[in-house]
């Protein structure tokens, strides 16, 4: 049972930050709080007790979402679902809405936030490979010296292991920035032990944009998390993909460069078989979403339909 003292419900970033400052070593932060609960039951071993929860779901500024030319702001509270129903975000961040259907069930969605699902830095979380792939950007924020105070850095630098991220205590993750790229082909892969509400083993966001004869790949963002302590985005895979032409036969020898990658302590060889084919299967639906034709023999197609 996770036992509070005080639960308190914030409407700006000073009080949230002043609060902070308050209950120092004995507070929670919170906001759609999907994981506090199995973060309670981790110990199994008894009740855990947070003295003062602070929930910092309703403040603006961590609401706001906003798509402005080549770039798109994210307040680290906005709920999972709105990439699911704002068309804008859903044209702008291509890859997200196929991550989104993936996560939970639509009240788990509802209620979990893209920064909550960064802040955690689960190795296989569902948001950071698709953030990684949209060029992210965290934004981290604290009050010093009576002034509020911020700071960037790339998502990739932000998650530096399972559970640890370069937030300091006294910071908040208040936003994340990224690159738009509307008219990708997108494509979302994952698999985990389960098919309800599964808890994913390997992920892989996939973005691909096709050249004006559709014969060539003149951009390629792949990013996968799952297979080491961090997710990291394939920028080899990409380059490779750049530099030659769109063919069945490349986008195999693509799917094959990550495999070595795989650096997990459990199941390496199912992961490597997973990374094989989830690296495969996202480049030909992305460019199939791309407006590209299919390029594989139908029965290996088949096989990774």
């Amino acid at each position: 049972m996770l036992i509070c003292d005080e639960y308190l419900t914030l409407a700006s970033l000073d009080e949230a930050f002043d609060a902070m400052a308050r209950h120092r070593g004995r507070c929670r932060i919170i906001a759609g709080a999907t994981d506090t609960l199995p973060w309670a039951r981790e110990g199994r071993a008894g009740d855990v007790e947070v003295p003062v929860l602070i929930d910092v779901a309703r403040i603006p500024e961590l609401n706001a979402r906003r798509v402005d030319g080549t770039r798109v702001r994210l307040g680290a509270a906005v709920p999972i679902q709105r990439f699911l129903d704002d068309p804008a975000l859903a044209k702008a961040l291509p890859v997200m809405p196929q991550c989104a259907i993936w996560f939970a069930d639509d009240q788990i969605r509802e209620s979990a936030t893209i920064g909550g699902n960064v802040i955690n830095a689960s190795p296989a979380a569902d948001g950071t490979p698709p953030l990684i792939a949209h060029g992210a950007r965290v934004e981290l924020a604290a009050k010093r010296n009576g002034r509020i105070v911020r700071r960037e850095m790339a998502v990739e630098d932000f998650l530096q292991g399972p559970g640890k991220t370069a937030l300091e205590s006294d910071e908040l993750l208040v936003g994340l920035d990224c690159e738009a790229l509307p008219g990708y082909g997108a494509s979302f892969e994952k698999v985990g032990h389960r098919r309800s509400l599964v808890i994913s083993v390997v992920c892989l966001a996939a973005l691909v944009k096709l050249d004006a004869t559709k014969q060539k790949i003149e951009d390629a963002r792949l990013a996968i998390g799952g297979i080491g302590p961090v997710p990291q985005r394939l920028t080899e895979v990409e380059s490779f993909l750049r530099a030659g032409p769109l063919t069945a036969e490349r986008l195999e020898q693509a799917a094959e460069m990550p495999v070595a990658l795989v650096a997990s302590r459990s199941r390496q060889e199912y992961r490597r078989e997973v990374v094989r084919g989830f690296v495969l299967r996202a480049l030909m639906t992305a460019v199939r979403n791309a407006g590209g034709a299919s390029l594989l023999a139908p029965e290996l197609e088949a096989a990774y339909a």
